[in-house]
């Protein structure tokens, strides 16, 4: 199936869940308020999906579990495990259909069942906090309605119905209609599956014929997972290369509830949630020392890390021995130690994907933390790529985004280079706004846009109209002396009068002394460069590599259209003034 068609199958599976799950908040009118809605809909989602998931082979866990104690053994979860066919189980004698049998005290019968799940189930309840709102539904007499819509053969939620990968995206549109009741920034928490699914062809695109005659044993990590569907995403993508790809994965979330539903769902899929990971990553590495084949995430933008600045800077003192060694940005800003956080982990043949603002790009002066940053990343030659995305591809933002690809393995051919590609118009329409995101990638946009990456030259690709740019810079080229110049002061007659100083930007490549005589030396004959107070800074002038200058229309012409303009109005004002 090709990723087009899994895409407009998963959106219709989305939306049929989705909005029957949001039908279902409509029990909650008058007890809870639009924003917390979520606090009841989101566990009651998970809790629908275990147990329908564990439907199949719920008898036979019983079975086995009376059996072991009938043997009186107490170390049970290995056999449990094996009997349910999952990593976890539930022991209640009652099903969640079957709490519906006893009105009368249907909260004890459901706190029962709850508690009778394994520990990393409870787990992930007691993120939600979901007792007291057990409470509450109960108090206010409504537990049976919502259990009894959850009950419904409509919203059934069992594996052969829904896949692993659907039910991530039913979990996030979930999350972004909550989010959006009370105006919080619902794309913290997740990325559009088109987005996606480009950065995960970037990541594997210079080595695809090799994984698929090689096969593929790889770990994969997301610092900011959210809800995990970018690890989805790229799993999908690598399964799609080699179906019995070998495939582990790690990350790392800071909001509980995502968290949750992460954890969630590598349980369903059958893989280690241990894996998942509940905290701050830039104050509380959760994965300190371990390295990853494959990085894919989207890390807040313009959020400061004013909590964690003690931690950071502790880190930061390490040098080489810390994650933030390179440099520290801007109090205001996080996203570039999420980069350095991703550099770390990398193994030394591995490939990161990662989306940040245009910031990263050109804030910072020469000797700042952030173009120091930047700077860690061209002397080491580990940027390979940056990709202009475009306007309005996501949730809750509408302004310029960058997929920056670092890797620590660059071919021959791309060593000492950087690629810059321009896709900003490179999308179609979507036939309905979702929030901001107005515009999104078709399969046709995703090979356009590989397509120039993997011709790794100075070109422009079009498919209709469709419009990929790309040009190849020498990691030099961002690179540039920002030097302090002393000239004489023609306003003062005191000799002891200080000189006057101004700066220059020389970029590294051009000769200074060149560049002096042909700049500066006409103008100021005696000024000399104060060496001392050179400072080296590295820029990427995204927008300026790829401007095009328009001629300004000739006046002639804006003003017979001003005229034209002129003749309509007076027409119209006619017509209605008789």
């Amino acid at each position: 199936m090709s990723t087009e068609e899994l895409q407009k199958r998963t959106t219709v599976n989305i939306q049929e869940k989705a909005n029957l799950i949001w039908a279902i908040a409509d029990k909650l009118v008058g007890t809870y308020k639009p924003h917390e809605y979520g606090n009841v809909v989101l566990p009651m989602c998970v809790i629908k999906r275990f147990s329908d998931v564990l439907a199949p082979t719920k008898q036979k866990v019983l079975d086995t579990n009376a059996q072991l104690d009938k043997r009186g053994l107490a170390v049970k979860a290995g056999f449990l495990t094996q009997a349910s066919g999952f990593d976890f189980y539930n022991l209640s004698p009652f099903t969640l259909e079957g709490l519906l049998s006893d009105a009368e005290n249907i909260a004890d019968n459901f706190r029962s069942y709850l508690n009778h799940f394994s520990n990393n189930v409870i787990d992930i309840l007691e993120k939600f906090d979901f007792d007291k709102e057990i409470t509450k539904l109960d108090n206010n007499g409504i537990l049976y309605n919502v259990i009894q819509e959850f009950c419904s053969k409509k919203a059934y939620m069992g594996l052969d119905a829904i896949t692993a990968v659907d039910m991530g995206y039913i979990f996030e549109e979930l999350v972004r209609k909550f989010s959006e009741s009370y105006d919080e920034q619902a794309g913290a928490h997740f990325t559009a599956r088109d987005i996606i699914y480009l950065m995960a062809e970037l990541l594997v695109a210079p080595k695809k014929a090799h994984l698929q005659d090689e096969g593929i044993t790889a770990t994969m990590y997301d610092m900011a997972m959210g809800t995990s569907q970018m690890l989805d995403c790229l799993s999908e993508k690598l399964h799609e290369i080699d179906p019995d790809a070998s495939l582990t994965e790690f990350g790392q979330e800071l909001n509980e509830q995502t968290f949750a539903i992460a954890k969630a769902n590598m349980l369903i899929k059958g893989g280690d949630a241990e894996n998942m990971k509940h905290g701050n990553t830039l104050s509380n590495d959760m994965f300190e020392g371990f390295t990853f084949d494959y990085i894919i995430s989207n890390p807040p933008f313009g959020i400061e890390w004013k909590n964690e600045k003690a931690k950071v800077e502790e880190e930061h003192k390490k040098g080489d021995y810390g994650r933030f060694g390179a440099g520290l940005p801007a109090i205001g800003d996080s996203q570039q130690l999420f980069v350095l956080n991703g550099v770390a982990k990398l193994k030394d043949n591995g490939r990161m994907a990662i989306i940040q603002n245009g910031s990263p790009l050109f804030k910072g002066d020469a000797g700042s933390g952030e173009s120091n940053i930047r700077g860690y990343l061209l002397e080491n030659d580990w940027l390979e790529a940056i990709v202009q995305i475009p306007n309005d591809m996501f949730y809750n933002t509408g302004i310029a985004t960058y997929i920056w690809v670092i890797t620590k393995d660059k071919s021959a051919e791309r060593a000492g280079k950087v690629q810059l590609i321009d896709a900003s118009k490179c999308s179609v329409k979507r036939r309905k706004p979702l929030g901001n995101k107005r515009n999104e990638f078709d399969e046709t946009c995703i090979a356009l846009i590989t397509k120039a990456y993997n011709a790794f030259t100075d070109n422009t690709y079009t498919d209709g109209d469709l419009v990929v740019e790309s040009k190849v810079k020498d990691n030099e080229d961002f690179k540039y002396r920002k030097v302090t110049v002393e000239f004489p002061s023609d306003k003062q007659t005191d000799k002891k009068a200080k000189p006057e100083k101004d700066t220059e930007i020389i970029p590294w490549t051009e000769d200074v002394q060149a560049y002096m005589e042909k700049n500066v030396l006409p103008f100021q004959p005696k000024a000399k460069i104060v060496e001392k107070q050179t400072k080296i800074g590295y820029e990427i002038p995204f927008t300026r590599e790829f401007y095009k200058y328009v001629p300004l229309e000739a006046s002639e012409k804006i003003f017979a259209h001003l005229k034209e303009l002129e003749a309509k109005e007076t027409e119209l004002m006619n017509k209605i003034l008789g």
